[in-house]
């Protein structure tokens, strides 16, 4: 059996989803994540980015912002493929959950048998987390493009219930995490590889734009491998975070937490705080309360920058 790694520092021998994990970041994926530049465009066409060092600092908060939400948001829609999954999984085994599972139960007023319901409520917070309306358009359009690569790719009906439930195309996150989920990889895998491709694309688009020496640009992305390392493992620990919202604990910001309503499992007096999450009785407290504390980091230049862009008639990107 090989180790299983959700970001918390612990070491994996190998999982079906490192290879997966090399073909989702790809550029060459016939995705059309190619056509995107994140921003890129309008930010060269404005003067913003200049060269290496105006890049450098937009890449940065780029991912600081909404590449960590992409990757708390890929990692979640893995997570709920994960647990949607039939028992069998990759190999035989049944994937090691983040305790998310009851979130997938239907709500009062559900249907209880309707799997696309979990998936509509995940991607309508990502639309949540998405301001500007040209990024919420850019993004059902990678996400449908995506997620029907990945149907032929990966067949599953974990994707194919993605496709029912958003038929205008899942955000590009939700459906980058399902896949992630169908070829076998991690949370981890998928918050990773959501971190890299938010920076990736703007990168590459500023070689083409500013004719920047793709080696400098490589080198600003090399010295952001240990902040995409950080991205991921905040992804997934955002994804414990809501575990324990969802057993009645909220973090107060200030370094200690304290018990709200006791969940199911506190009424023999156990502390929440020492409880296991990855435990199956672990408490879970309100349905679905999970969800929305997952990042929400706002990037007011992107959404004014992808606004624009739209605006703009000449353009070489699509966002």
């Amino acid at each position: 059996m090989h180790d299983r790694s959700y970001g918390d520092g612990h070491a994996h021998s190998g999982t079906p989803g490192d290879a997966a994990l090399l073909l989702l970041a790809d550029s060459r994926l016939p995705a059309g994540g190619h056509a995107h530049s994140g921003g890129a465009e309008e930010a060269v066409r404005l003067g913003t980015i200049t060269g290496p060092e105006d890049l450098a600092r937009f890449l940065r908060g780029r991912l600081a912002t909404t590449g960590l939400v992409a990757a708390a948001l890929a990692a979640a829609a893995c997570e709920l493929a994960a647990t949607a999954r039939p028992a069998g999984g990759v190999e035989g085994e049944q994937p090691r959950r983040l305790g998310l599972g009851h979130l997938v139960q239907a709500r009062p007023g559900e249907d209880a048998g309707d799997p696309a319901e979990p998936w509509r409520r995940l991607d309508a917070e990502a639309d949540a987390r998405t301001a500007s309306p040209a990024q919420r358009q850019a993004a059902r359009t990678q996400g449908r493009l995506l997620l029907r690569t990945a149907r032929r790719m990966w067949p599953s009906p974990v994707l194919d219930a993605l496709a029912a439930a958003v038929p205008e195309g899942p955000h590009h996150p939700i459906a980058l995490g399902a896949a992630a989920a169908a070829a076998g990889c991690e949370p981890y895998q998928a918050a990773l590889a959501a971190a890299y491709s938010s920076v990736t694309g703007p990168a590459t688009a500023a070689v083409r734009l500013l004719g920047l020496d793709p080696v400098t640009v490589h080198r600003l992305l090399a010295d952001l491998a240990p902040a995409l390392n950080d991205a991921a493992h905040a992804a997934c620990a955002s994804l414990m975070d809501a575990v324990v919202m969802d057993a009645g604990v909220v973090d107060t910001g200030l370094g200690d937490a304290g018990p709200v309503d006791a969940g199911p499992g506190d009424a023999d007096g156990g502390d929440p705080l020492t409880a296991d999450p990855l435990d199956p009785d672990f408490p879970a407290g309100p349905r679905g309360s999970g969800w929305p504390a997952l990042p929400g980091h706002a990037a007011p230049m992107l959404d004014l920058l992808a606004e624009g862009h739209l605006k703009n008639a000449m353009k070489l990107f699509v966002s």
